[in-house]
C-alpha cells in the first residue's frame, strides 16, 4: 500500500508540475516580445540570465555541498544547453517572428529529446517515435513556409534560432536524466548558474546594458519588469520545477510540457493583435500529432 500510494502521489504530482510550468512558459515569450521594446537581444538576455542567477543564489548556495567534480562537469555543460544560449537565441528570433510561432516551433523539444536520445545517449525508439519526430517535422516546415507567407515583413529565416534552442534544451533533458538523476533540482539549477553567471555579466556590460543610454531610457524600467517576471518565474522557478519534473517522470514526458505552452501562447498573442490564421493551427495541430506519437508506448503483448 505504501508504495502503491508513493506511485500516485508522484503521478498527480508530476501532472500539476507540467500544467504549472505549461502557463509560466506559455508566459514567457509575450514576456521577452516586451522585453525587447526596451532591450537589445543580448542586453535581455543577459539581463534574465543575471536576475535569474541573484534570485537563484539567495537560497541555494547550500545546496551545492556535496557535488563532486564528475557531476560538476555535467552541470556547466547543462547550464550553458539549459539556460544560457537558448536565453540570447530566443531573445534574438522573436525580433523577427512573433511570440506565438516562437512558442509553437518550441514544440519541437519532445521530437528533438527522441532524436538526440536516440544519436547521441544511444536510447531506442519505437516505431511511434519515428512515426512522430517525421511528422512534427512536416508541421514544422508547414509552419514556417504558411508563417513566412502570412508575415513578409518577418525575416523567417531567424525560426532557424528557435530550431537551435529547441535542440539544446532537448539535449539537456538527457543529460539531466542520464547523467544528473540523483541530483537534487535545486542544486542542478543553483550550479548551472554558478557557471554561466560570469559569462552573462560580461555579455551584459558588453551589450551595453549598464550604460547611461540604456539604464536612463524611458523604456528601460517596464522593459525591466518584463525581464524580472521573466527571470522569476520563467528561468529561476521554473527551472527548478523541471528539473524535478525530470527527475520523476522521463525526458518525453518532461519536454512534453510544450504541448500546452502554444495555447496560452497563442492567448497572449492573440490580446497583443498577432495574425495566426487556420492554416497556421493547422501545421500546429501536426507538430503536436507527431509529440503525441513520440510520447505513446507500444502495449505489450500478453500470453494468452
Amino acid at each position: 500500500m505504501p508504495i502503491h500510494l508513493y506511485v500516485m502521489s508522484n503521478t498527480v504530482k508530476k501532472w500539476v508540475l507540467l500544467l504549472l510550468l505549461s502557463f509560466i512558459w506559455g508566459s514567457s515569450f509575450i514576456l521577452i516580445k516586451k522585453g525587447l521594446l526596451g532591450f537589445s537581444p543580448l542586453q535581455l538576455g543577459s539581463f534574465r540570465l543575471v536576475i535569474s542567477a541573484h534570485i537563484i543564489f539567495a537560497f541555494g548556495f547550500k545546496s551545492l555541498k556535496g557535488l563532486n567534480k564528475n557531476q560538476w562537469k555535467w552541470l556547466a555543460l547543462s547550464g550553458f544547453l539549459g539556460s544560457f544560449f537558448p536565453s540570447f537565441l530566443f531573445a534574438y528570433a522573436e525580433t523577427e517572428v512573433d511570440s506565438t510561432i516562437t512558442s509553437i516551433l518550441n514544440s519541437l523539444v519532445p521530437l528533438n529529446t527522441v532524436v538526440l536520445g536516440f544519436v547521441l545517449f544511444k536510447i531506442k525508439s519505437n516505431r511511434f517515435q519515428v512515426s512522430g519526430v517525421v511528422i512534427g517535422f512536416i508541421g514544422a516546415v508547414l509552419l514556417i513556409l504558411e508563417g513566412a507567407a502570412l508575415n513578409p515583413n518577418q525575416n523567417y529565416r531567424y525560426t532557424g534560432l528557435i530550431i537551435l534552442a529547441s535542440l539544446m534544451y532537448a539535449a539537456n533533458v538527457n543529460i539531466i536524466k542520464r547523467y544528473l538523476n540523483e541530483v537534487r533540482p535545486l542544486s542542478i539549477a543553483t550550479a548551472n548558474f554558478v557557471v554561466v553567471f560570469i559569462p552573462s555579466i560580461a555579455v551584459l556590460i558588453f551589450s551595453g546594458g549598464m550604460s547611461r543610454t540604456t539604464l536612463y531610457s524611458t523604456a528601460f524600467l517596464p522593459a525591466l519588469g518584463c525581464v524580472f517576471l521573466l527571470s522569476l518565474f520563467g528561468t529561476a522557478l521554473a527551472k527548478i520545477l523541471f528539473n524535478n519534473l525530470i527527475q520523476i517522470s522521463n525526458p518525453v514526458f518532461a519536454s512534453s510540457v510544450t504541448y500546452l505552452m502554444p495555447l496560452v501562447a497563442l492567448f497572449w498573442g492573440a490580446l497583443d493583435a498577432e495574425i495566426f490564421n487556420a492554416l497556421q493551427g493547422l501545421s500546429a495541430l501536426i507538430i503536436l500529432s507527431g509529440i503525441y506519437l513520440a510520447n505513446k508506448k507500444i502495449k505489450k503483448k500478453t500470453a494468452v
